[in-house]
């Protein structure tokens, strides 16, 4: 055969039999093939894999959660498929699972992974519920748009919503979670969530049996939030009934019973039971076993105070009532509890354990065990969160330095310090010791939150006698050292050595103006906590023309046209009547007028004795008093008078916190005096003073001479324990004397003006203001004469929002005083009774407000107090 025709055989050969084996892989290559579970499993070589279903997924990921890969063999049907659908199934991402075997050739095998995806969530809606608590709701849930939704999440979210409701009383809330395609987009869903609160499920009655030691009224109000409908003795407690406060009332009962020495007491059976929709009964049974007493008490571990000394401390001794919450008060909790003893010596690892030791018929003998360790010193000490001070002003506050041994008490105070600066927020203070019990050290962070602590106060307008207004800018983080250094300004201002720098003026059009100015350093030169104040002051008011006046003195002297914002207008309408609109503009007597210059120093220290909480301040001040027919004054028309004055304060103050006050006290005992001018003078005063001239007026009160001792005191007594909503009750009491050396020469100025809302600025006839609710302003001294005051409150106090950005709480109190034109007839007993409630609100850039409305009952100046409304702005005292 020729060469080039056995080439042409060789190649159709070729063809021929590759046709053939194309055709025979054909005839054995088996799509879809069927899985006989009832037959032998068979083992293949996997050949391929594919993901469909799942386009926001990557293949090789959704390959590897099946645990399947190429090349790996397997037995169809097998646990191996099986168990890569579950794995599937445990992402709670899919809705269905179909893994299919799609080919198969000889022994290998080709896989299809089938997904459909969970749903995503398009929009959420509630219904049923207000905004506050759909807001609540958002947090606890975790529910977001564009997150896949699952029934696990369905049925989370149902129980925690059910969850929410019950722990506000709402025990049989009715939740349904509907979820509908959304037609905008594939493979979404609108999530629309039903609640339905019902009523409030609240308390019927409570049926106690088993108490013979404590009666049931007892029991009763030793449960907190468990409480009666319809049971006056608990009107202000909540009648809902939550789950998890009733354990808790459950065991404040066992509690009660340990604090009166039946340590066996018992709950052995309690129910609630269905009494209709709104109500349920709650039924206890209580075993109060035996009372028991102290035999013995010993000491043991302990070598740095004798046993006798702890005992003492105690306050517990044998054939005492064995009180279990006062063991745990005495030993752990007080401030001069025996743990406390030992953590304010640095025993920061300091264990106690009190052991029962013998109980023999109704005694016990109590083993008190101590492990005092070693002592710890303070490694370092961090501040976070402060961007308002330089460190060094909050560090020199701190009684907590590296080096010095760890004591409780001055961590504690150190916090106070703080707080007391003003620059953080109490309510959110955190303070961590971190102990290292290896090397005996412990480091201290203050984890601060800064709050605004400047305050503006702007107001302006049009009155009857033109425009009027106020502009007082207070900052409290002043630096004056950094005044000349522009660079180092924070804003437009120096700031960061937490001085006080206050600016303002006031105006009433031209019958009043009044400009000041203050300066305030808690620790002057750095050094010490010595502090430094500086404050002056120009104010000018101007008379009325005579013709304008229909009344008499004691109308005119609360004029709203000075002082400008807190007085009444008792000027009369019969001349009004017959003027035009501007009237009171155009009465105006410029030939009347009385101003006012004064400037002071100040020096002030803190004190170690009686205790460092004592406060001693010394002030030199100078006053000057020009009048010019200023006939408002009975004493006095006309002429300037002077005055140079000391002042001595002693004060202290042990306040947690000066916004919402917990607990703690202020005290302040001052006197003011000048020199007694009249005591080494030869003048005549009584001629003088019997004097009708102008001239021997003037010369009378060129120096005005006095003296003035003042009283001022608050305590702050927690009514409960709880820390973030405490009911706080606040005793005040306060006295004022104002007296003269020589009696013709009383002085016209520095008087009471007592009565109403007490603000500075509602009378401007060179007084002090004294405020006493339930009367008018000043209505207790109508001619401003007074020369003695007293009042005493008691104050109920309840907070509604303790945040950095506005402190509200509310109070109720009553209150008593009075004022006397001379001390011979001043008697602290004779007072002016008055009840009331109100609100305070605190915001860090105003500063405090006020309302209160108020009752008097007594009558002042023939009238009864009656009702009144007052308004509060500016820190009270």
């Amino acid at each position: 055969m020729p060469l080039k025709s056995l080439a042409v055989f060789l190649f159709l050969s070729f063809c021929v039999q590759a046709v053939t084996a194309q055709n025979e892989e054909k005839l054995d290559t088996i799509y879809n093939p069927k899985v006989v579970y009832s037959a032998i499993p068979q083992k293949y070589e996997i050949a391929g894999i594919t993901v469909t279903g799942a386009p926001n997924y990557e293949d090789y990921v959704l390959i590897g959660y099946s645990g399947l890969e190429v090349g790996q063999v397997i037995e169809i049907p097998g646990n191996a498929i099986t168990e890569a659908a579950k794995k599937f199934w445990r992402q709670g991402l899919f809705s269905d699972v179909v893994i299919k075997w799609t080919k198969a050739y000889g022994n290998k095998a080709w896989l299809e992974i089938q997904l459909k995806q969970q749903p995503r969530i398009s929009e959420i809606n509630y219904h049923g519920i207000k905004k506050s608590e759909r807001e609540d709701l958002e947090m606890r849930l975790g529910l977001v748009k564009g997150n896949q939704i699952t029934p696990n999440i369905v049925d989370r979210a149902t129980t925690i919503i059910k969850k929410h409701f019950e722990e506000k009383g709402f025990k049989n809330a009715e939740v349904n979670i509907k979820q509908t395609d959304d037609l905008t987009h594939e493979n979404e869903v609108i999530v629309d969530i039903y609640v339905d609160k019902k009523e409030k499920v609240k308390v019927h009655k409570i049926y106690i049996d088993g108490n013979e030691v404590l009666s049931d009224r007892k029991i009763k109000w030793a449960m907190k939030k468990t409480n009666e409908k319809g049971n006056l003795l608990h009107l202000f407690r909540t009648k809902k009934f939550v789950e998890e406060n009733y354990k808790n009332d459950k065991n404040l009962i066992i509690e009660k019973y340990n604090e009166l020495g039946y340590r066996d007491a018992a709950i052995v059976n309690d129910s609630v039971v269905r009494y209709n929709d709104k109500t349920v009964d709650v039924y206890l049974t209580i075993d109060e076993g035996k009372k028991y007493y102290i035999r013995n008490i010993d000491w043991v571990g302990n070598t740095i105070y004798p046993s006798d000394y702890l005992s003492a401390v105690l306050g517990m001794k044998p054939g005492d009532v064995y009180n279990q919450k006062m063991l745990n008060k005495r030993t752990m909790e007080d401030e001069d509890a025996v743990a406390n003893l030992y953590m304010d010596r640095g025993y920061l690892f300091f264990q106690l354990v009190p052991i029962e030791g013998n109980v023999l018929n109704d005694s016990i003998d109590l083993e008190i065990r101590l492990f005092e360790g070693p002592q710890a010193r303070i490694n370092k000490v961090v501040i976070n969160g402060n961007d308002r001070l330089y460190e060094h002003v909050i560090r020199r506050e701190l009684r907590t330095k590296p080096g010095e041994l760890f004591s409780k008490s001055d961590l504690m105070r150190s916090a106070r310090e703080i707080a007391q600066t003003g620059h953080f927020d109490p309510e959110t203070m955190d303070i961590k010791p971190e102990p290292n019990e290896e090397n005996g050290t412990v480091d201290l962070v203050y984890n601060l939150e800064s709050k605004a602590n400047d305050q503006i106060e702007f107001s302006a307008g049009w009155g009857q006698t033109g425009v009027i207004g106020k502009l007082s800018l207070k900052f409290t983080n002043f630096s004056i050292k950094n005044l000349l250094n522009p660079k180092s300004f924070k804003g437009i201002i120096p700031q960061g050595d937490g001085q006080t720098f206050t600016i303002s003026a006031q105006t009433n059009a031209r019958y009043y103006q009044q400009y000041s100015i203050s300066f305030y350093d808690p620790w002057f030169g750095g050094k010490r906590p010595n502090s430094f104040q500086f404050s002056a002051y120009y104010s000018r008011q101007t008379g009325i023309e005579s013709s304008f006046l229909s009344r008499s003195y004691n109308s005119l002297y609360n004029n709203s046209l000075y002082g400008g914002y807190w007085g009444n207008s008792y000027l009369g309408n019969s001349y009004y009547d017959d003027y035009y609109q501007n009237a009171y503009e155009n009465a105006l007597d410029p030939n009347k007028s009385l101003q006012m210059i004064g400037v002071s120093f100040g020096f002030g220290k803190r004190l170690e004795w009686p205790d460092d909480y004592f406060t001693f301040m010394a002030e030199l001040g100078y006053q000057a008093y020009i009048l010019k027919n200023w006939e408002y004054l009975y004493y006095m028309q006309n002429g300037t008078s002077h005055s140079f004055t000391l002042g001595l304060t002693l004060g202290r103050s042990s306040i947690d916190n000066p916004i919402y006050t917990r607990r703690g006290s202020q005290f302040t005992l001052s006197a003011q005096f000048t020199p007694p001018y009249s005591l080494f003078s030869k003048k005549d005063y009584k001629s003088l003073y019997e004097s009708s001239s102008r001239a021997d007026r003037e010369e009378l009160y060129r120096w005005i001479e006095y003296y003035k001792i003042k009283f001022k005191s608050r305590v702050y007594t927690p009514l409960n324990n709880s820390e973030k909503y405490t009911l706080v009750l606040m005793g005040r009491a306060d006295f004022g004397l104002l007296g003269s050396y020589n009696k013709y020469k009383q002085t016209p100025f520095e008087t009471f003006h007592v009565g109403g809302d007490g603000m500075t600025g509602s009378y401007t006839y060179a007084t002090e203001t004294i405020g006493l609710r339930g009367y008018d302003n000043g209505a207790l001294t109508p001619y401003s004469d007074g020369r003695a005051y007293t009042r005493f409150s008691m104050e109920l106090h309840f907070p509604f929002l303790l945040q950095p950005s506005s402190t509200i709480y509310g109070l109720a109190f009553v209150e008593g005083g009075n004022a006397w034109t001379s001390l011979e007839n001043f008697n602290p007993f004779s007072l002016k009774r008055s009840a009331g409630v109100g609100v305070r609100i605190f915001l860090p850039m105003i500063g405090l407000m006020g309302i209160d409305w108020a009752y008097g009952f007594d009558k002042v100046q023939g009238e009864k107090g009656g009702g009144h409304f007052h308004f509060i702005l500016g820190q009270e005292f």
